[in-house]
């Protein structure tokens, strides 16, 4: 796989990501709980964003961003225009940052360590990805079990 094949998933999946978003029909509902659901669907959001803005935009990319954390799983209420600009934002970061890292790089060991183990910046970004979905896949789960009038 290259970088521009891992930019163009994860240019695809942001696009999913907004579409969930979009399809709403109660835009207070991105921002429901119920029973052991913990974490909505605007947070989980917020999260994803700043996951890839950390990790890929500011580690790899060098485009300045301090994360916040408490934003991601404590805001509630935020528009979706917001996020959705927010996820458009995300794009060029990823668009302008994966494919213009060297390939050889993805065998550099990363900065981060995950699970108490060490891993190389090409299987972080599998990581990374591999978490988009999974929180992606919540979401269209939270739409179609909370998005109620």
């Amino acid at each position: 796989m290259t970088l521009e094949e891992l930019n163009r998933l994860f240019q695809r999946d942001l696009d999913k990501l907004k579409q969930e978003l979009e399809l709403y029909s109660n835009e207070e509902n991105l921002w429901k709980v119920e029973g052991e659901i913990a974490n909505s669907a605007g947070n989980l959001a917020m999260h994803l964003i700043g996951n890839l803005k950390h990790f890929i935009g500011f580690d790899l990319g060098a485009v300045p961003y301090e994360r916040n954390r408490e934003r991601e799983f404590g805001a509630k209420g935020e528009p979706r225009d917001g996020l959705i600009a927010e996820i458009d934002e995300v794009k060029k970061i990823l668009e302008n940052t994966l494919p213009k890292l060297h390939p050889k790089r993805l065998d550099d060991m990363s900065i981060h360590a995950f699970f108490g183990h060490s891993m190389t910046i090409g299987f972080f970004l599998i990581h990374l990805y591999g978490h988009f979905n999974y929180h992606l896949g919540q979401i269209n789960y939270h739409r179609r079990l909370l998005d109620r009038n």
